[in-house]
């Protein structure tokens, strides 16, 4: 795919999604959430690919929906009776589902403002590793507008309802400290450090049991949500899916024989 507001590499098990609208702050447009759909998509076809970054070009990570007007910020939508339904239905909402349902490891490399729909799409991310320059927050409601690109379910969620409450109410934005102490961010680096930060932790997962890393990662998601029987009959049905894998065999192979394993996620 011919990708104009994004870049998309892989390189070593490990493909990188930049979004790449500097001008606008990296505000996503329908263009873009297309582009990034596509580009997630691929990732999860690619049985090479075994871990996900996203970040940034500029000074932003993404500051949520591009607001300015501009002829490529236009929706399809624009003028339909239900077109703020269909806008975020078919737009936006589909990409953080596509991002949520991603079921291999995603870190999200915050090299700048992650606020409204930008930081939710970090928060789709199972791990945020934040520039020490990076600002997070929610300012939807600065332009009277409601958080409705996820917020409302995951700030609470990874914040607790009053935090969530008084960050979006208020439309505050907080400092990459202050938001690792609110847990919007898994830690904080320098600014210099962060694409190698966020490279060193994604090549530690690519080095793991794939077959394994992707079966945890869908059960501790789905379990959320299970009483504890049934997150343990969950756990019970998935290790007839890894216990007999090549991986488990390689993998002690490996610890009897004093070495590294080669994992090949089957």
């Amino acid at each position: 795919m011919d990708f104009r507001t994004i870049i998309y590499d892989t390189r070593e098990h490990i493909a990188k999604i930049t979004i790449n609208r500097p001008e606008r702050m990296n505000g996503y447009s329908e263009p873009m959430v297309k582009e990034l759909m596509a580009a997630i998509d691929l990732a999860r076809q690619d049985d090479n690919v075994r871990v996900l970054i996203v970040t940034g070009t500029g000074r932003a990570f993404c500051a949520g929906g591009d607001i300015s007007g501009a002829p490529d910020a236009a929706s399809r939508f624009h003028g339909h009776p239900m077109g703020h339904l269909l806008e975020m239905r078919e737009g936006f909402h589909q990409l953080v589902l596509s991002l949520n349902r991603f079921d291999k490891p995603a870190i999200a490399a915050i090299n700048g403002a992650a606020v409204a729909g930008g930081l939710t799409l970090a928060l789709c991310c199972d791990f945020r590793i934040a520039s020490d320059e990076a600002r997070l927050g929610d300012t939807a409601l600065k332009f009277g507008l409601l958080c409705d690109e996820g917020g409302a379910y995951f700030f609470p969620r990874v914040m607790g309802l009053d935090r969530a409450l008084k960050m979006t109410l208020l439309s505050e934005v907080y400092d990459a400290k202050t938001a690792f102490e609110l847990g919007l961010v898994t830690e904080v680096v320098p600014h210099a450090k962060l694409m190698e930060r966020a490279e060193e932790l994604a090549r530690r997962l690519a080095d793991g049991p794939p077959l394994a890393i992707r079966t945890a990662k869908r059960m501790m998601y789905k379990q959320q949500e299970m009483t504890l029987a049934n997150a343990l009959e969950d756990a019970a049905l998935n290790v007839m899916i890894t216990n007999p894998s090549e991986d488990v065999r390689e993998g002690l192979r490996a610890f009897k024989e004093k070495r590294k394993p080669d994992f090949k996620g089957r």
